[in-house]
């Protein structure tokens, strides 16, 4: 590898391929940290048209990113390939979401992989950062860039990789505030990679031995959330059995200092509810059939079809008509106060009370109307526009729903009568059943 041709940071331009959740606050921070000179400057790569175009103008659709962030960013936005030639340094930052079957879709990775490889630079770093099983990096999209550009890996192109830990909608542990996990293919590899995300990230750095030990790390650490979520959902089923109220349970064992406090939900998002699948994926591959974690997608996965089942059972309690009743649904987005639709289990529930005949009015003022029509086949309507229904099933709390005070709910219902599903446990019973309506929660 070509020394002089080695990325320094500030001297060279640093390119970001993907620019979602992960890869525009990553854009942002090194374009707001960049330095001055005539070949500095960040490359911010997407083939979405409409993307880019929202950028330059200093419009993040993910809500993620304030529009002065963007227009103080020293950041050239572009949907040109070619433009990637310019840096030394690239960050791989799209989604790897699951296919119909729950088996890895490294489609956009392969994609991405394969335009740097018709476009990099000889004596370029490419650091991937998009959640893989262990391989994938090494394996795959290296042979990728390689057979594209001619080059030779560890010769006129080195990789490495920096796992995301980006949590949409949090305010508060944002990319300089969380430690960074680096790993590269050598020694010289690992040490330009750490130090150049040590520019941005002012919590530091963590140097892994190797791209593999890292790519493992990651995809453990959602499992690790995904299994605890599964136990406290597995409870709450069992402790609704029981009448004991699952919040109340959390609230005393929280008294312990060594209890984790997980709650019980939906487990939807481009993370948690995915990315167990690609550890799964590998480890049938090299002949082991995982037991624990696929018992905990099994539970996770289940869980809209519980709550909209628990929703038919309280409809029947309220002596409400299944079949033609009307049921609102307070959010769509895979968590609170965020605006991605992606993998939400929300849908679950509308699926499930469809198959009883229910009619679904859905609310959601973050998610995007064009892109639910798209991805779902759903409209959205504004509360005001839900007209009168038989039940609510308040799934996503959004800080947009706070208007709608509990004690004057009951103007919501026909006949002033219905049933309340709290999936978060935010609401309090008591004032839910001095209005004469049914509740209930997880």
């Amino acid at each position: 590898m070509d020394d002089s041709k080695s990325f320094e940071y500030g001297e060279s331009k640093l390119g970001i391929v993907g620019l979602g959740y992960v890869g525009l606050p990553l854009a942002v921070a090194f374009g707001l940290r960049i330095a001055d000179g005539a070949n500095s400057g960040v490359i911010g790569f997407d083939i979405s048209e409409r993307k880019i175009s929202e950028l330059r103008d200093g419009f993040d659709a993910t809500g993620e990113i304030a529009s002065e962030m963007i227009a103080d960013a020293k950041i050239d936005f572009t949907n040109d390939p070619e433009k990637l030639g310019g840096a030394s340094f690239i960050i791989v930052a799209v989604p790897t979401p699951i296919d119909g079957n729950k088996k890895p879709d490294l489609t956009m990775l392969e994609q991405a992989s394969t335009i740097i490889g018709r476009n990099i630079s000889r004596g370029s770093v490419v650091v991937y950062e998009s959640t893989v099983y262990p391989g994938v990096t090494e394996d795959i999209c290296a042979p990728i860039i390689e057979a594209e550009s001619g080059l030779e890996r560890g010769v006129d192109f080195k990789v490495g990789y920096s796992p995301e830990r980006i949590n949409p909608g949090d305010k508060l542990h944002t990319i300089d505030k969380i430690t960074k996990v680096v790993a590269g293919q050598d020694a010289e590899t690992l040490d330009i990679v750490a130090r150049t995300y040590e520019k941005v990230v002012d919590a530091g750095v963590y140097r892994a031995s190797s791209i593999r030990v890292a790519e493992a790390a990651k995809v453990i650490e959602n499992t690790q959330r995904d299994l605890n979520i599964a136990l406290m959902n597995e409870l709450a089923i069992i402790f609704g059995k029981m009448d004991i109220p699952m919040h109340e349970v959390l609230d005393v064992a929280g008294t312990k200092w060594n209890f984790l406090k997980f709650k019980p939900g939906l487990v939807g998002g481009h993370c948690i509810g995915i990315d167990p699948y690609y550890l799964t994926f590998k480890a049938e591959a090299i002949g082991y059939h995982p037991q624990v974690i696929l018992a905990g997608r099994r539970i996770n996965d289940g869980m809209g079809k519980y709550v909209a089942e628990m929703t038919i059972k309280n409809l029947i309690k309220a002596d409400k008509a299944v079949q033609g009743s009307r049921v609102l649904v307070l959010g769509l987005t895979f968590k609170e106060d965020v605006a991605d639709i992606r993998n939400s289990k929300v849908v679950d529930i509308l699926g499930e009370l469809h198959e009883y005949g229910v009619e679904t009015v859905v609310c959601d003022p973050l998610a995007d109307r064009d892109e639910t029509r798209r991805e779902y086949g759903l409209e959205l309507v504004g509360l005001d526009d839900a007209g009168q229904v038989d039940a609510m099933v308040w799934a996503v709390a959004h800080e947009a729903f706070e208007d709608i005070v509990p004690r004057n709910m009951s103007g919501l219902f026909r006949d002033g009568r219905g049933v309340v599903v709290d999936v978060k446990s935010i609401l309090e019973r008591r004032t839910i059943e001095e209005q004469g309506l049914l509740y209930w929660s997880m």
